[in-house]
């Protein structure tokens, strides 16, 4: 008997779960369904420029689930693009968790509203960088573990490894 899949976690359920090529009336267009997990894999990889091994953890699977789910999303997106196909956005293996939000200028961490459209500035300072705080243990202000291990690293501070957080660009 076949295991059950493990449910991924995401940080909302899209408001928008429909794409279709302009100009063709729905009725005409054969649709691709897309799973929530499947988006919310690409929104984390190609969108925010996390790594697998960060998509995994924010998701809560293993970067293997998340090559396969992520590569099964991909496939659907580029059927529909070059086929001229609908994309209905629904179902599959996911449970809804807040995302946790950071500020890349001040290190504010919240959780984000998962009813809510994503915020474009931070609530704290009013700056428009915020960002997927995707480590779930934590660490520097920004919710990050810095380069050498410490708690406690700052906004703009250079030990924080991930991706658009300080100057510690891309990770090590």
């Amino acid at each position: 008997m076949a295991r059950p899949p493990i449910e991924r976690a995401v940080g909302g359920v899209p408001h928008v779960t429909l794409f279709k090529p302009a100009g063709v009336p729905g009725r005409d267009l054969e649709q691709l369904p897309l799973a929530v997990d499947e988006l919310e894999a690409i929104r984390l990889v190609d969108l925010e420029g996390l790594s697998h091994e960060q998509a995994a953890a924010a998701m809560g699977v293993s970067r293997q689930t998340v090559g396969r789910v992520l590569e099964r999303g991909r496939a659907k997106v580029a059927e529909a693009l070059v086929g001229g196909k609908a994309i209905l956005i629904g179902g599959g293996q996911y449970r809804v968790e807040p995302r946790q939000l950071c500020c890349t200028s001040c290190g504010a961490v919240w959780a984000a509203d998962p009813e809510a459209l994503p915020p474009t500035q931070c609530p704290s300072c009013a700056a428009p960088g915020v960002g997927t705080c995707w480590d779930p243990v934590g660490g520097c202000g920004m919710g990050h573990r810095g380069r050498r291990g410490r708690q406690g690293f700052g906004a703009g501070d250079a030990g924080c490894q991930w991706r658009g957080h300080g100057r510690g660009g891309s990770r090590p």
